[in-house]
């Protein structure tokens, strides 16, 4: 029971299938006249809330489609009327309605800030579970949301700098360097982690961040090659390749082909504009320290090819694809047991990738199939283990984020001047995009293993990386 003002409503439905509705305790005319419309300050409270859930799944990544989901999950959990949700990548807007003799209940939410904690997303996937089990009040629901989203970070921060130091020595071991690379290549990470802190906090666009970090990456790898500390038969282009792929590993690919494949064209519009203006800044980072480098007659970085498919060093790759998952899972500040399931699903994915090189079928088509098999088991294994599936999609498919290739279509074009470097960027734009659409389709796939398409997976057709483990019946009145 939850009082709000001075009318008293009972939630009928917290434990039963049937619709949620509100009863009026005490009619005017005495006895109960039958189900009610809860008041207008009720309707507030309860989209507040909602509002504020979507708000937190969105500024974490979760694709559009989720956040409708929950947000209509939390509605039906409290006993509101047919609700409308229209989410447009910045803000979110809901709309009650009450009928034909109220005016609808509209309000809107706008998300400012975006950031990775994987462990705030998962409290918060936790607190819509108790809600649509109707397990807690609304009152007590908004609580506990006031202290989720105030609460630190649960690592520190020197820790992050360090998974991604992490992250990029197991990427450079997985694209085949040694360990002496792996170690320039998580010293230069932390260095450019530490700096694109500092700018961050004196609000420097995300945009000239990455102009900073694609320049940092290129040029530390150029002075260690000037310095002659390296012997010659060190590749140092994979120190530029890993550092690249540190960067690429934050923006929302994933949410971007989901938004895309559920019909959420305008945020997926959005989302792609966010994700093509931040890969631009690393671009133009990148170019401007090679072409500084041109200029001064510096050594430019060698290209380095990718190692053949190679049957004993399988292990070793599949090894790296998993610290580097874990070690992304770390900085994102996802939960332990999230961290272990991520570097599983890495390594699987890795693994993955390897064997199908030994069949020729290329690079795109190999990160599709191997996406694949990331999104299905982190998608049959994440909701067993109460973990977000987002999370380890994410994770699971950076270790085979084209960072090699980009940098051999920037040195094409920046250094050797061929047009040969718009064909291969194409080539690595292909690659990210078959990592994202093969791990959304493998999520699509896991939904009948999980459970059957209820009747809001059939309205909101689509794979599902967050929000509630199952859709709450609804009937609209």
């Amino acid at each position: 029971m939850w009082e709000v003002g001075t009318t008293v409503w009972r939630n009928r439905s917290a434990r039963t299938p049937e619709i949620s509705r509100w009863e009026h305790l005490e009619s005017p005319g005495g006895g109960v006249q039958g189900p009610a419309l809860p008041s207008e300050s009720t309707v507030h409270f309860v989209l507040d809330l909602a509002l504020r859930i979507g708000e937190v799944q969105m500024s974490s990544g979760a694709g559009a489609s989720d956040v409708t989901a929950t947000i209509i999950a939390v509605t039906n959990a409290y006993g509101l009327p047919h609700c409308e949700v229209d989410v447009i990548f910045t803000s979110i807007t809901v709309a009650c309605h009450r009928g034909v003799d109220l005016p609808p209940v509209t309000s809107l939410r706008v998300v400012r800030s975006r950031s990775l904690d994987y462990t705030r997303l998962a409290l918060v996937e936790r607190l819509v579970r108790d809600i649509t089990l109707g397990r807690i009040t609304a009152r007590e629901a908004h609580a506990e949301l006031d202290r989720l989203t105030s609460a630190p970070h649960p690592y520190p921060r020197w820790l992050a700098t360090a998974a991604y130091a992490g992250m990029a020595a197991a990427v450079t071991v997985l694209i085949g360097g040694d360990a002496v690379v792996a170690v320039f290549a998580a010293a230069i990470t932390a260095v450019i982690d530490r700096i694109g802190r500092l700018l961050n906090k004196r609000a420097l666009p995300f945009f000239f961040q990455q102009i900073v970090g694609g320049a940092l990456a290129t040029g530390c790898a150029l002075a260690i090659v000037a310095s002659n500390v390296l012997p010659d038969s060190v590749r140092p282009t994979l120190m530029v390749a890993s550092a690249i792929t540190v960067l690429l590993s934050g923006l929302s690919l994933v949410s971007t082909v989901q938004d895309a494949i559920t019909g959420y064209n305008v945020t997926a519009a959005g989302r792609t504009v966010e994700v093509s203006l931040m890969t631009a800044g690393l671009i133009a980072g990148v170019v401007i320290a090679l072409n500084i480098a041109v200029k001064m007659g510096l050594p430019s970085v060698p290209l380095a090819d990718p190692l053949p498919p190679s049957l004993p060093r399988l292990p070793l790759q599949a090894l790296a694809g998993g610290a580097a998952a874990a070690c992304f899972a770390l900085a994102s500040y996802a939960t332990p047991r999230a961290v272990v399931v991520a570097g599983a699903a890495g390594a699987a994915g890795a693994a993955g990738y390897g064997l199908l090189g030994f069949f020729d079928i290329g690079s795109i088509a190999s990160s599709a199939v191997a996406a694949t098999v990331i999104g299905f088991s982190g998608g049959v294994l994440s909701r067993r283990l109460r973990i977000p599936p987002l999370v380890i999609a994410v994770a699971g498919m950076v270790p085979l984020l084209p960072g090699l290739t980009v940098y051999r279509a920037l040195f094409e074009l920046a250094v050797e001047r061929t047009y040969t470097g718009m064909s291969t960027l194409m080539v690595a734009t292909s690659i990210a995009l078959a990592l994202a659409a093969g791990v959304v389709l493998g999520e699509y796939l896991a939904q009948p293993v999980r459970y059957g398409l209820g009747r809001l997976e059939r309205r909101l057709s689509g794979p599902r990386m967050a929000g509630p483990l199952r859709p709450t019946k609804r009937r609209l009145e």
